[in-house]
């Protein structure tokens, strides 16, 4: 039985890792379950699955959750350093870190330090820290198991592989929604339209980084440092059946791919039974009815996300973070109204201009520039 410490258990990643313990209860349990805001959702699956910890980390919270679950015998706790605190708690086998950006970095190195098994569904650990990590990993002898559906499939395709007979990475995109807008049309989209993914249920800051394709760049930049490889060894084709999740090239020509139907749950469960596969419920691949399956170059002047992804990975230092920490803001910006879609990559792009650069950033620098960089680029929403 795998003890598992899920944090952000009520979003997307949370939801369908729970639902991976449901179909497995002899095999994995809800240790520790933890949310910012989402109160009776965590409530619910407090009551529900009965982990030893439930952590809220919006301390103004902690007496609701805490009066909710009296009568169970589990442990709450409030704020953002009890997270860091819970993933080192001994009986946890692993910890899949779902939290939404930035906010993951700290508890993941918490995991790291105390040498948990990571599955990694918070992309922007790598994209703020990814030398941190990467060495700190090393270090702690912690492996990191990735859950993003393409970074499984690259690991899977990998497989009885070494890393050294890489020649290219396929890393595969849906092109989200406006994949066949024209510029003057991506001016006027609005926040409705970009959160309508045409193949994938996620949460809403994923989803408008789907659309800008910053979610793709992040993910460039992820398997850069998962996989030791070179952002000009990743190439990024526009996929939109999504049904090729990733591939990888060897120095042969061979290529390897991991397929099937764009379902979250597959390399979660991965993630949690690896080396071993179990059973699934649920869609299957069905290539006839699949048919055609579609590859066609990106677009990097009309997603510039894409390209400054590239451009900050190349640069390397405190770059991503900086790119990281302005996406963050433009990125809730746009949902809430204040700019425009084609506003998201031109503030990002004043940040890269205007922040401060590290060469050999540490992890106080990386605390340093990512609030420095929300303050930033808040002052250029408010001109």
């Amino acid at each position: 039985m795998k003890k598992i410490a899920i944090l952000g258990s009520t979003g997307s990643i949370g939801t369908q890792a729970l639902d991976i313990i449901r179909e497995h209860p002899d095999q994995y349990e809800a240790y520790v379950l933890t949310a910012h805001n989402s109160v009776e959702k965590l409530i619910a699956q407090a009551r529900e699955f009965k982990p030893e910890v439930v952590v809220i980390a919006n301390e103004q919270h902690l007496p609701t959750v805490r009066e909710a679950l009296a009568d169970l015998p589990l442990k709450v706790f409030g704020g953002a350093d009890a997270l860091c605190d819970v993933v080192q708690m001994s009986d946890i086998d692993i910890v899949l870190t779902a939290m939404v950006g930035f906010s993951g970095l700290r508890p993941t190195i918490a995991a790291i330090e105390a040498k948990k098994t990571i599955a990694l569904a918070n992309k922007e650990t790598l994209v703020v820290a990814g030398e941190l990590i990467t060495t700190l990993a090393q270090q702690h002898h912690t492996p990191i198991l990735p859950v993003d559906s393409e970074h499984s499939a690259i690991f899977q395709s990998l497989g009885g592989e070494r890393l050294d007979r890489i020649t290219r990475i396929i890393l595969t995109a849906s092109g989200g929604p406006f994949r066949h807008f024209s510029a003057d049309e991506m001016l006027h989209v609005t926040a409705v339209q970009a959160l309508k993914h045409p193949n994938w249920e996620m949460g809403a800051k994923i989803t408008i980084d789907s659309a800008t394709m910053m979610n793709k760049g992040f993910e460039m930049i992820e398997a850069k440092w998962l996989f030791g490889v070179s952002p000009s060894q990743i190439e990024v084709h526009v996929h939109p059946e999504s049904i090729v999740h990733s591939a990888v090239e060897f120095c042969d020509g061979s290529v390897k791919a991991q397929l099937g139907v764009p379902d979250m749950r597959l390399p979660i469960q991965y993630a949690f039974s690896f080396p071993d596969r179990l059973p699934l419920s649920g869609e299957r691949l069905n290539l006839f009815k699949a048919g055609c399956l579609h590859f066609e170059r990106p677009d990097f002047q009309r997603f510039d996300c894409l390209q400054i992804a590239y451009d900050a990975a190349e640069r390397g230092g405190n770059m991503p973070c900086i790119v990281n920490a302005a996406n963050e803001v433009v990125n809730l910006a746009f949902r809430q109204g204040r700019i425009s879609f084609p506003d998201i990559a031109r503030l990002i792009r004043r940040a890269m201009d205007e922040a401060q650069f590290v060469t050999t950033p540490t992890l106080e620098t990386y605390l340093q520039s990512d609030a420095d960089v929300r303050h930033l680029v808040e002052s250029y929403i408010h001109q």
